[in-house]
């Protein structure tokens, strides 16, 4: 294991402790022991499907795609990247960590950067987008929801919504306008070639008794033919808008079936009083303000969110509710991918996937 990941591991653990000390402290443990006990298990069933319903949900949009694109690829191996990227993301800050290893093991199946990047980014806009559609329609039409249950949250909600806009539209910018990523591709071969003639470049020459001048010609061509290959990439997908209006309606669903945890840990302590579709409603805005927070997995600040959102929902099962609830959308969810993660290791070691049809050209 290398030093980031040992950071990473480290700072992983540690936000964990502290989370658990922040949750539980002060608390009657067997209290909460009692009302787990006491809940009906049998809700917590489809909570977790649907928890593997999501993980699924992002590896069938990856096949639709690729599909798309005429690489035709198994739907099991597609699962597999699925389960890479939420637990990379989950580990790491700011979830910056699945789509490089997702980008990795795409490599593996033959699949180029310039197309995997490319279906990466969508899915991600896709993902943000729902937050974002969601949250607009809570602070323009749901008056009541915000005034209830996110005033003393409200400015963290500006912050993620302020956020993920700000990232939608960076990405936007990347798929839709391939000029951009032309430009900062010539950019990178141009710093490069300076850096090799400047005086670092001159002691690495030293140090390693080889001569950098430029970059070489290979690489610089190689470079090129991934910057033409990602602007055909491009043009592609805006060629085909019903592909991306399928992509996000299916996001829709799959993102509400993890909001839905929630609603079925208050139906298995036996609560009542709030309509399903609020709970999912504010469970979307704890999702919305932690996903550009620089924290693994949000923890930390998703359980502070909970306890101050949902405090008039669950009263007294306040805290059984949010270690069921952060536990399978969250914890099962890090297992079931941690787990496909150490298939995938194996699974793409001994299988060698093959391309069966060429990128598209028209």
């Amino acid at each position: 294991m290398n030093r980031k990941n040992l950071i990473n591991a480290g700072l992983v653990i540690l936000v964990f402790i502290l989370t658990m000390y922040y949750v539980f402290a002060g608390e009657d443990l067997s209290l909460l022991l009692d009302s787990m006990i006491r809940c009906r298990w049998g809700w917590l069933i489809p909570a977790c499907c649907f928890v593997v319903f999501f993980i699924w949900g992002e590896s069938f949009i990856i096949w639709y795609l690729l599909k798309e694109y005429g690489y035709i690829k198994r739907k099991r191996a597609c699962f597999l990247l699925s389960a890479v990227g939420f637990f990379f993301s989950a580990i790491t800050p700011s979830a910056g960590g699945g789509q490089p290893m997702q980008v990795y093991f795409m490599n593996k199946m033959k699949i180029p950067i310039s197309i995997s990047s490319i279906i990466l980014m969508v899915v991600t806009i896709t993902y943000k987008l729902v937050l974002v559609i969601v949250q607009i329609g809570i602070l323009l039409f749901g008056s009541r929801l915000t005034q209830q249950y996110l005033g003393s949250v409200i400015y963290i909600v500006y912050l993620g919504l302020f956020l993920n806009i700000i990232g939608i539209g960076g990405l936007l910018l990347f798929v839709f306008c391939p000029g951009t990523v032309r430009f900062l591709g010539r950019g990178m071969i141009r710093l490069m070639n300076w850096f090799f003639q400047s005086k670092a470049g001159r002691w690495m020459t030293a140090k390693t008794g080889k001569r950098y001048q430029k970059l070489p010609q290979r690489v610089s061509e190689k470079i090129e033919a991934g910057l033409d290959k990602y602007h055909e990439a491009s043009w592609y997908l805006k060629s085909r808008l019903h592909v991306l209006i399928n992509v996000q309606a299916f996001t829709f669903v799959q993102r509400f079936a993890l909001f839905s945890v929630t609603v079925f840990v208050y139906l298995a302590l036996a609560l009542k009083g709030t309509g399903w579709l609020d709970i999912i409603f504010l469970q979307s805005t704890i999702s919305l303000s932690v996903d550009m927070l620089p924290m693994p997995g949000g923890m930390g600040i998703s359980e502070y969110l909970f306890e101050q959102i949902f405090s008039p929902i669950f009263g007294a099962q306040l805290l059984p509710g949010l270690v069921l609830s952060r536990g399978i959308s969250y914890y099962v969810q890090l297992a079931v991918s941690g787990i496909g993660t150490m298939v995938a290791y194996v699974y793409f070691k001994c299988k060698k996937e093959h391309v069966v049809v060429p990128v598209k050209n028209s």
